[in-house]
């Protein structure tokens, strides 16, 4: 196993790069530098924050709007690129975290430790609905340019589904400190988001 962090420098570049790409208004750079942002904030409670860091830098590097196996390529990618620097299990709980995105429900790691760690990542990534109400609206307005291609009536039924499914959970976030921090304010904007697409 090659040492040093598990996303050194170079990695950065080639991950920022993919970031930068056309067409990406919400889901790039910018991104990743909030859940980054958050990961430090909840370091000392995280069992492998570097794991995290890597979920993070990952998770959405490959990105497609028209497609629907964004994370499974994110975390075949992430596989590719850290094979040779973090020993298998390792490995496989950052790739279980990018995985998990696609529905946000916990992965089963068979670890409290990581089982933990996956939530507050995924905590982190869903932590834009609790935004304040003019971040959220611009996260909103993002996604939809994310999805020009799509016509507003497929874009209204299929967002609201989404927002829908969240709204239909006992909590929206896995933890407790984000849902003392993000619960309330994330059913408030989902609920005037939802509204909104039915007007």
């Amino acid at each position: 196993m090659a040492n040093g962090p598990l996303i050194g420098k170079a990695l950065k570049t080639e991950l920022s790069g993919l970031y930068h790409q056309p067409g990406r208004h919400y889901h790039g750079l910018a991104h990743v530098d909030a859940l980054l942002a958050l990961v430090r904030q909840h370091r000392t409670v995280l069992a492998d924050p570097e794991a995290v860091e890597a979920a993070v830098w990952f998770h959405d590097a490959i990105y497609d709007s028209r497609r629907s196996d964004n994370e499974a390529r994110s975390a075949a990618l992430a596989e590719e690129k850290l094979g040779s620097r973090v020993e298998a299990v390792r490995l496989s709980r950052i790739v279980a975290m990018i995985e998990a995105t696609a529905t946000h429900a916990l992965p089963d790691l068979g670890d409290e430790a990581a089982k933990r760690d996956a939530a507050f990542f995924l905590d982190m990534d869903l932590s834009i609905l609790g935004a304040p109400k003019a971040a959220f609206d611009s996260y909103e307005a993002a996604v939809r340019r994310e999805y020009a291609w799509v016509d507003d009536k497929a874009w209204r039924s299929g967002r609201a589904a989404v927002l829908k499914k969240f709204l239909a959970r006992p909590h929206i976030f896995h933890t407790e400190a984000f849902r003392q921090r993000f619960e309330a304010e994330a059913r408030r904007n989902i609920q005037r988001s939802i509204a909104a697409l039915a007007g």
